[in-house]
C-alpha cells in the first residue's frame, strides 16, 4: 500500500472537523473544498472571480506541499451559490488551467459554509512525470 500524507492548511476546522486540506496517496493527491479564507479566516474578495482566483492560488500552494503542480490536475469540482455568476468561476479557471483541461463539475448549492463565501473549489491531481 502507499505512503499517505495528510497535509494541513492550519486552519482551525480541519482539527474540528476531522479532515485534511490536501491527501496524498502515492502519485495521487486529492484537494478537499476550498473556500477564500486567508491564513487568518478572513474571506477574501467579493466576487466570484475575485475568490476562485485566491481559491485556485492556495490550491495551487497545496499542491506543491505535496509535491504536486496545478498542471497534474485531472478534476476539478466548483460549487457555486449562483450559477449566473460562472463566467468569474470560468475566467479564473481558464487562467490556471487552459493549456492543463482537467475535467471540470460546476455545481449551484444552496449555501456554503461562511456569509459571503460565493465559492468553494476541490481538485484532484495524478503525479504523471
Amino acid at each position: 500500500m502507499a505512503d499517505r500524507q495528510n497535509i494541513s492548511s492550519g486552519t482551525i476546522w480541519e482539527q474540528q472537523v476531522g479532515y485534511s486540506r490536501t491527501v496524498r496517496v502515492g502519485n495521487m493527491v486529492f484537494v478537499s473544498g476550498t473556500t477564500a479564507t486567508d491564513e487568518n479566516g478572513n474571506r477574501v474578495g467579493d466576487t466570484t472571480y475575485e475568490q476562485s482566483k485566491y481559491i485556485f492560488e492556495k490550491i495551487e500552494r497545496s499542491l506543491k506541499e505535496a509535491g504536486a503542480e496545478m498542471r497534474h490536475v485531472v478534476r476539478t469540482t466548483m460549487y457555486v451559490t449562483d450559477v449566473a455568476q460562472w463566467e468569474g468561476v470560468g475566467q479564473a479557471h481558464a487562467e490556471f488551467f487552459t493549456d492543463v483541461r482537467p475535467v471540470s463539475t460546476l455545481l449551484e448549492v444552496s449555501a456554503l459554509i461562511g456569509e459571503g463565501y460565493l465559492v468553494e473549489i476541490a481538485v484532484d491531481a495524478v503525479i504523471h512525470d
